[in-house]
């Protein structure tokens, strides 16, 4: 004879609870690691070194920084080449350490289908 009531699957309400309490930890350490993001700054060049652009981990830029022979009046494109090369370095370097934050507060959880983190 087939049991009726419970939960799906032959989870406890103890285990849920248990699970719900996981979960909420998750999220505020989730919100903490956003926080201690935004605060650090990521730096790339570009040119060997000729630009330097340093952005906040809320995507700001902070500073950008041009050697002096990397100024040429009649090369414009190219400085302005630089700096696009420089920013999207720092911007993907961002992205790496956000994505490494969050892989080791869900244990690897993020790469299941269907999961939103």
């Amino acid at each position: 004879m087939a049991k009726r009531g419970g939960f799906p699957g032959g989870a406890m309400p103890g285990n849920m609870a248990n699970l719900m309490k996981q979960a909420q930890k998750m999220q505020r350490q989730m919100e903490e690691q956003a926080k201690e993001m935004e605060s650090k700054e990521f730096t790339a060049t570009a040119g060997g070194g000729a630009v330097e652009i340093t952005v906040s981990g809320s995507r700001e830029i902070l500073k950008v920084k041009l050697a002096e022979e990397v100024v040429d009046p009649d090369d414009i494109e190219m400085l302005e080449d630089l700096i696009v090369a420089a920013t999207n370095e720092a911007l993907r370097k961002i992205d790496e350490a956000s994505a490494s934050a969050m892989s080791k507060l869900t244990g690897g959880l993020g790469s299941m289908p269907g999961m939103p983190f």
